[in-house]
């Protein structure tokens, strides 16, 4: 078993132990992915990069870690692998963004 796999067993142990499989559908887990990312997104309000770095980054820790967990319950239970599906689209990124295209560049795929 590889680490993400171990991983994945460790959120669905935590989960399965307060019975709330029944609540982890794929359209509240997507909801509860939306909300946490913006959980995360408060902990940069009003701050700068470095202030945000400096002075929230344990919360943004948590939440990081909070979009992660939903994450991986909605891949689990679309049956998706996460190593899969981010391979996938890191080709699919690939041909969208060619380094001799996109290089130093922030343009969208495309404006390139």
């Amino acid at each position: 078993m590889n680490k993400m796999e171990n991983l994945i067993k460790e959120i669905l142990k935590f989960r399965d132990e307060r019975n709330w499989e029944q609540f982890h559908n794929p359209k509240d887990l997507a909801i509860s992915l939306s909300i946490e990312a913006s959980e995360l997104l408060e902990n940069f309000q009003w701050r700068t990069n470095e202030e945000a770095a400096s002075e929230k980054k344990d919360d943004i820790k948590d939440e990081l870690a909070d979009v992660m967990i939903y994450s991986l319950l909605l891949a689990h239970q679309l049956g998706i692998d996460p190593r899969e599906a981010i391979t996938q689209k890191i080709k699919k990124n690939e041909k969208k963004y060619p380094v001799e295209k996109a290089f130093n560049s922030k343009k969208k795929y495309t404006d390139l």
